[in-house]
C-alpha cells in the first residue's frame, strides 16, 4: 500500500475540523465531515492532487459537520453516518435554534447506516466504527488501527470534552464513551478531533480534567 495522506483543514464559521485522506499517488479522497461553506477549499485540495472524492464520513449529525455536505456531493459519493442522529440528518432544522442564522441546513441523504463494531475499509486498510454517544445520540469514532489515528468528532478535544447541554446530550454516556472506547486505545494513539488542535490518548488520560479514568 502506498502511503496513507491525512490533511486536516479548519473550516465553516465556527472552525470545525475537517479531514480529507488519500493514498499517495492515489485517485479516490475520503472527507471525514463537511462543515458549511467547505466547498471551496475541499474542491482545490482535491484539484491540486487530482483526486475524486468517492465517500463523506459524517461523525455526527450536528450542522457544523454536515451542513456542507450540499456543497461537495455528487453522484455516486457514499455518504456514511449513524442510525442515532438520523432526525438531524433528515431535518436539520430542528438544529436551528443552536445553530448560526443565515446557515442553510439542507437535509443529508445517508446512503450507509452505520453501528458500532461496523468496519469500513480504506484501501486494504480496515478502520473501526466505535459508537460514542453522548455528545449527541449518534456520534461515531473512526479508528484507523494501522495509522494510529482515531477520527473522533467531538467526543473529546484536547483537554477538553464535548458539550452536553445540546438535545440528546449526556454527560454519562459521553464519561462512558471517553473511558470505554477512547482511554482504552494505545496511549500513542493520534486523536483527529472535531475542534482544536489534535491531541494523543496518553496526553487525555494523563491531563484531561474533565474524565478520568478509573
Amino acid at each position: 500500500m502506498d502511503k496513507l495522506i491525512v490533511k486536516k483543514l479548519e473550516l465553516g464559521p465556527i472552525g470545525t475540523n475537517a479531514f480529507l485522506l488519500w493514498e499517495n499517488k492515489g485517485s479516490e479522497a475520503i472527507l471525514i465531515d463537511a462543515p458549511p461553506n467547505c466547498g471551496e477549499e475541499i474542491s482545490k485540495v482535491l484539484k491540486e492532487n487530482d483526486l475524486t472524492l468517492s465517500q463523506i464520513w459524517l461523525t455526527h449529525g450536528h450542522w457544523d459537520h454536515m451542513a456542507g455536505v450540499k456543497e461537495v456531493l455528487s453522484p455516486g459519493i457514499k455518504v456514511i453516518g449513524h442510525l442515532a442522529d438520523e432526525l438531524m440528518f433528515n431535518n436539520p432544522a430542528v438544529m436551528s435554534t443552536f445553530s448560526i442564522p443565515g446557515i442553510d441546513l439542507q437535509p443529508v441523504e445517508i446512503t450507509q447506516w452505520v453501528e458500532d463494531g461496523d468496519q469500513l475499509d480504506l484501501w486494504g486498510r480496515t478502520t473501526y466504527v466505535f459508537h460514542c454517544p453522548g455528545h449527541c445520540p449518534g456520534n461515531v469514532a473512526f479508528y484507523l488501527k494501522s495509522e494510529k489515528i482515531c477520527f473522533v468528532g467531538d467526543v473529546i478535544f484536547a483537554g477538553s470534552i464535548g458539550r452536553t447541554d445540546l438535545p440528546g446530550g449526556d454527560f454519562a454516556s459521553l464519561e462512558a464513551s471517553i473511558r470505554n472506547r477512547i482511554y482504552t486505545l494505545p496511549i500513542d494513539t493520534e486523536l483527529a478531533v472535531g475542534h482544536g488542535p489534535n491531541t494523543t490518548v496518553g496526553d487525555e488520560i494523563r491531563e484531561n480534567p474533565y474524565v478520568r479514568p478509573l
